[in-house]
């Protein structure tokens, strides 16, 4: 097979790819209905400024732990907070922060995935190495160590997410490209005197790809769960900025009398879960090879 003729396949095999996504993706049910979860939260989240009808910063003392009303929705927590905008304003800060943490994690695993898996040896022995030491411990207490010693703040958390969360990407296109490269459109590339990155990026990237796509939409939903964490800890996004592991924390002494105010925000955590879980297995059945 001549480098070509290899190029030729990869590059119809992506379109043919695109183009079966485009027929069949509002025939899987898993896929529409998660789209639909989170275009919701999503379209909520950004028109949070039009949405919610007060200030989520703005305190009313005189006005504390009030049942849902005309005016306020969701009623009011125990410094008088609108809980109605501080949810959606919530929203904003924590899908934001988590779908950057986990795409800046995607993209360190993926660079180093690809340098271990293509090139072996010495930078595959050192690169595994690392990812043996990190899996060594759990995701959420690397996650808060790490946080704890930066100091609580988005880009902090930025920061801790990449550096814990680029361990599965890593392994994963790893993997994959272990078995492509021996596949023989590579030899082919490899034999046409095709430089390393154009291999990489336009053979064998298009190819392995896909797996690291649907792990992180599960990626996010984990990463949403250990933001939410800190914020219950106090170590994630600090007041008066409105933050659903905050509400939650806020409210656990209310359940009694004002269950909103923590019930919501968490409800909001598992129907964002279950929106991306959705729209993963959707994915892993449209970008599955037929």
């Amino acid at each position: 097979m001549s480098a070509t003729t290899g190029e030729a396949i990869v590059g119809a095999v992506a379109v043919e790819r695109a183009r079966g996504f485009r027929q069949r993706w509002y025939r899987t049910p898993a896929f529409v209905a998660g789209l639909a979860i989170i275009g919701t939260l999503a379209l909520a989240a950004i028109l949070a400024p039009v949405l919610a009808t007060h200030d989520p910063t703005q305190q009313n003392l005189r006005n504390i732990l009030q049942g849902p009303s005309t005016e306020h929705y969701l009623g009011t927590d125990q410094l008088g907070r609108d809980v109605w905008s501080r949810l959606l304003y919530g929203a904003r800060i924590d899908l934001r922060v988590a779908a950057l943490a986990v795409l800046l994690s995607f993209v360190l695993g993926t660079v180093l995935g690809c340098l271990a898996g293509y090139y072996g040896r010495w930078s595959d022995t050192v690169i595994m190495r690392m990812v043996d030491v990190m899996v060594a411990f759990p995701f959420y207490v690397l996650l808060i160590a790490l946080v704890f010693v930066l100091g609580p703040s988005a880009r902090n958390i930025y920061i801790a997410v990449a550096l814990v969360g680029w361990v599965s990407y890593a392994r994963i296109v790893r993997g994959e490209i272990l078995v492509a490269k021996r596949q023989e459109y590579v030899l082919a590339a490899q034999a046409a005197g095709f430089s390393d990155a154009r291999i990489i990026g336009r053979h064998i990237l298009p190819n392995v790809i896909t797996q690291a796509i649907v792990f992180a939409m599960s990626d996010i939903v984990l990463t949403l769960v250990g933001i939410v964490t800190l914020g219950y800890l106090g170590l994630g996004i600090q007041p008066p900025t409105p933050d659903w592991g905050t509400m939650i924390a806020d409210g656990q002494n209310f359940l009694t009398t004002q269950w909103q105010i923590s019930t919501i925000p968490g409800v909001a955590v598992v129907v964002t879960g279950i929106g991306l879980s959705l729209i993963g297995d959707g994915l892993a059945d449209l970008l599955r090879p037929e």
